[in-house]
């Protein structure tokens, strides 16, 4: 059976067809001729792995993601953030990271992050004279942010799978996301002394008192939303929502709010979301399936006569390497869905917090975005740069690194990574 499983997945993935159809058409192959369940548990798993109250944050964070971008807010937050750090040398580059460390804390989505972001920024630093690798390079780097630093629909979809606290999840992303995020301005900083890139305008406190005051709403929206869930006024679905409504009274009142950009923020939300909905859908056919014929217990049993569970290290490396390979070609909520049953069994029997191993998966997947062929964020930014995405791949090699210290680091101090949940919400430590 699990020949024919992943068999036919494979021969279908060849045949490019979309990996959640792939998924559906071989689980529901492989049941119909196993022949031991019958084919209506097809239609009891998808309901079962759609009806879950966290996932419905994740049409609301895409939601906010795409209005901010159409109703000009975000451009509010680069200048924020232009105020903040772009009398730096390299100040563009710093302003790139320091908006999608901010945007990350609004809408949860990488890719929102790297269209609305690069839009406006790409242009403007190839106008200053970056080079245009490094400008699509630091813009789809720090967009990936946005699956780390809370809210983060990866961390949600994660954190659904596995049984866990999304706001405890969510918590775990605060101190790597900063990490990364500083090690992308050291870098840019390094690149413009290297280059001879200075300062692209000198600090003024009142233009920085000025930008806040126009940025202070929309900066409140990630204090909301933490703030809210940490102290336990609402779950995280309920601050997405809360969310939700209150970047709409900011687009009304604050932005350029037109009912035709309204409408068009709902389709593209809906239609984002459907994707990500029918990938939810299929995985957890394909979940149950795994589960159904014990294939996390025989993947740990194999991994523990090789001596695999000897040591953590040899735990995590495996679970790097494995979400290295797949996030190079699939998307992170597929992936999640179908690999958690075995990586949280390889956790538990390794004695790995679920938390630990839950902020090194969403990490490692991160990284994806911006490998190819599948790197959604680079292909986004080399098309707003208008170079090829080899090219843009060479400049991405730093950032790559910084992102994968940052996992060697969150993978031998697990006890740095977690102190700010274990410090906020204990009982679910």
């Amino acid at each position: 059976m699990l020949i024919l499983l992943f068999g036919s997945f494979i021969i279908l993935c060849i045949l490019k067809v979309p990996v959640a159809f792939a998924m559906f058409l071989s689980s529901t192959l492989a049941i119909w001729v196993e022949g031991d369940v019958p084919l209506t548990i097809v239609t009891q798993r998808i309901w079962v792995g759609l009806n879950n109250f966290p996932l419905l944050a994740v049409p609301f964070f895409l939601f906010i993601g795409q209005l901010m971008n159409e109703t000009g807010i975000s451009g509010r937050l680069i200048q924020f953030s232009e105020s903040l750090v772009g009398h730096l040398r390299g100040g563009l580059a710093h302003v790139n990271v320091v908006v999608s460390m901010i945007f990350a804390g609004i809408s949860g989505v990488s890719s929102a992050d790297t269209l609305g972001v690069g839009s406006v920024l790409i242009p403007a630093m190839v106008k200053k004279g970056y080079d245009k690798g490094f400008t699509a390079g630091v813009t789809a780097a720090s967009s990936t942010l946005g699956n780390i630093i809370p809210p983060s629909v990866m961390m949600i979809i994660y954190a659904a799978t596995a049984g866990l606290s999304v706001g405890a999840m969510f918590l775990t992303g605060l101190i790597p996301g900063i990490m990364i995020g500083v090690g992308q301005m050291g870098y840019s900083y390094y690149f413009a002394v290297k280059h001879g890139i200075g300062a692209d305008q000198k600090f003024s406190l009142r233009k920085l008192l000025t930008s806040t005051k126009a940025a202070i709403f929309a900066l409140a929206i990630p204090v909301i939303v933490i703030g809210g869930i940490i102290g336990g006024i609402f779950t995280a679905t309920e601050a997405s929502v809360i969310a939700v409504v209150y970047a709409f009274v900011l687009s009304v009142f604050f932005g350029e709010f037109r009912f035709g950009k309204f409408y068009r923020v709902i389709k593209d939300s809906v239609g984002l979301f459907s994707l990500s909905l029918f990938c939810v859908a299929a995985a957890s056919l394909w979940g149950w399936i795994l589960a159904y014929y014990n294939v996390p217990q025989i993947v740990v049993s194999y991994l523990a006569a090789i001596g695999l569970l000897s040591s953590t290290l040899y735990v995590f490396i495996f679970v790097i390497i494995i979400f290295l390979v797949i996030g190079t070609f699939m998307d992170a909520i597929p992936a999640i869905i179908i690999l958690q049953p075995i990586i949280g069994e390889l956790a538990l029997e390794a004695g790995i917090n679920p938390y630990h191993m839950g902020i090194v998966v969403v990490l490692t997947l991160a990284i994806g975005l911006i490998t190819p062929p599948y790197g959604l964020c680079i292909l986004i930014a080399s098309d707003l740069a208008s170079i090829s995405v080899p090219r843009a791949v060479m400049s991405l090699i730093p950032f790559f690194i910084i992102s994968f210290l940052v996992v060697l680091f969150a993978v031998n101090f697990p006890d740095v990574m977690l102190s700010i949940p274990r410090l906020v919400m204990p009982k679910f430590m």
